[in-house]
């Protein structure tokens, strides 16, 4: 399926229906990684109990299989990606493609094993998992890792993209740019990305809803993304 179709289809909407049902989508305010105050909020740690994790992971294995990727092994960053791998990984050998997996430490191990590397060796072509995008900083931290242990970043799975520009460092300060953190992730780090959702597909969910309490933060979420939307569809 094209990116283009993505903010179309029913996988998308019933992805959001169950973030919501579970209390992993919520709207208020709130401060993201890149320092923005967002209108909603994206927990993918209440994912808590097996049922959640497991439909989850079905989600994100439909979309990965029907997008075609071709990679060896799955990565889960710390610490929200490593749940995110290990179900993943658990539904995609149900489904007949066993692949090996592995996750980070924040601090290396100076005992036993040692080391930031938890589980297969980090080798050929690897699919990182993660929650959401906004900047792309988290991205960028997992490609440095893989790189530097030899492997190849290949490619992103992630449950929703916010669809916001990316940040860069300029004369030492960190600054909005025009383009999407997706758009800098494929063209700039060369990672395939694959998403279960957009922005755009949680802003039609807004407007179709049927509970009137969500309603009025329908004008929220558009105001965030007039201000932080990416302003360009590609890199110049």
């Amino acid at each position: 399926m094209k990116d283009s179709e993505l903010g179309q289809d029913s996988l998308a909407q019933n992805f959001v229906q169950f973030a919501l049902d579970c209390g992993v989508l919520k709207f208020g305010e709130f401060k993201t990684k890149a320092g923005r105050l967002s209108p909603y909020f994206f927990n993918a740690g209440l994912f808590n109990d097996g049922e959640k994790l497991g439909k989850l992971a079905q989600f994100y294995a439909q979309r990965i299989l029907s997008s075609g990727l071709e990679f060896d092994m799955i990565f889960g960053p710390a610490y929200k990606g490593i749940p995110l791998g290990a179900a993943l990984s658990v539904e995609l050998a149900r489904l007949g493609r066993n692949v090996p997996f592995a996750y980070n430490r924040k601090e290396a191990k100076d005992h036993g094993e040692g080391g930031t590397i938890v589980g297969a060796p980090l080798n050929g072509r690897v699919l990182i998992v993660d929650d959401v995008i906004s900047a792309g900083t988290a991205v960028r931290e997992s490609v440095a890792l893989i790189k530097a242990s030899g492997a190849t970043p290949y490619a992103l799975a992630i449950a929703l993209d916010r669809q916001e520009r990316a940040t860069q460092v300029q004369d030492g300060s960190v600054v909005d740019t025009d383009f999407s953190a997706i758009d800098y992730i494929k063209q700039e780090i060369g990672l395939k990305v694959c998403t279960v959702s957009l922005l755009e597909d949680l802003l039609k969910f807004l407007e179709n809803t049927r509970d009137t309490s969500l309603l009025p933060h329908v004008q929220n979420v558009k105001n965030y993304r007039e201000k932080y939307g990416a302003k360009k569809s590609s890199l110049q």
